[in-house]
């Protein structure tokens, strides 16, 4: 397929923040593999709040303002934004103020779950954040232990409002046949509704962006993938998205032969 832009929502492309690119020149380098795949804007998104890292949006805001001078001087056409892969707290809602949205007025905010477990506190904190206007998207769903075992579990956050975006690499089976398994019934029925990257600058974790959005076109159509496209730009502009025809998936009958 083809597209006019690729919007990645989430890529960890800021240098020296994170388990990201360690300099200037990798995240250079990240942005040339990025503009190669058709990504033609970037939401540069450090972790936050995780157990190794904390990223205040004063220190992205500038990290993310340099990056996009060196683009510029090295004539990479690419445009990145300021943002954060916040790692859930039971206090965001007291930290909110040093938090960054998809977009400015953060409308939508990328929240990272252990990939062990479903905080018990989850549901609670995300009404919170809606409250303060804020959509929480759920990263990565689809490497979450909880999620794999159970896909009732992010029905219901769908259900209350919240989004879920899943990682083109975790769709194409980066991360193993389960993870790609899972991606595919999160996208089938519609428990995701949006496309990233996750990228990191360190083997198997590129960028793949163009390649996931045709597998989706592949496996459930053109309309499917434009979708997820078009769905990045929004978010990004912080317009209205809400999640649409999502179901559980069938569970399949067993049989026993005796």
């Amino acid at each position: 397929m083809e597209f006019e832009k690729i919007v990645d929502i989430h890529c960890h492309i800021l240098p020296g923040l994170d388990d990201g690119p360690k300099d200037l020149e990798q995240s250079l380098s990240l942005a040339r593999e990025a503009v190669k795949d058709g990504v033609t804007h970037i939401l540069a998104t450090p972790h936050h709040l995780d157990k190794q890292y904390v990223n205040h949006a004063k220190q992205v805001n500038e990290v993310t303002e340099k990056l996009q001078v060196a683009l510029d001087q090295a004539q990479i056409p690419l445009t990145v934004f300021a943002s954060q892969e916040v790692h859930i707290n039971g206090d965001l809602d007291q930290r909110y103020a040093d938090l960054l949205g998809v977009d400015e007025d953060k409308h939508y905010m990328l929240i990272e779950f252990p990939h062990g477990s479903v905080p018990a506190y989850a549901k609670q904190l995300f009404f919170k954040l809606k409250s303060l206007g804020t959509t929480p998207i759920i990263v990565h769903p689809e490497r979450n232990s909880d999620f794999q075992k159970d896909l009732s579990l992010l029905y219901d956050f769908i259900a209350n409002g919240a989004l879920a975006q899943v990682t083109a690499t975790s769709y194409l089976g980066g991360f193993g046949e389960q993870v790609a398994e899972v991606s595919y019934q999160m996208v089938k029925n519609n428990l995701v509704q949006v496309l990233g990257s996750d990228a990191h600058a360190m083997k198997g974790r590129g960028i793949l962006m163009h390649e996931a959005l045709d597998q989706i076109a592949k496996d459930f159509g053109e309309q499917k993938a434009i979708l997820f496209e078009q769905t990045a730009e929004d978010l990004l502009n912080g317009e209205r998205v809400v999640a649409k025809g999502y179901t559980l998936p069938t569970k399949k009958k067993k049989f026993w032969l005796f």
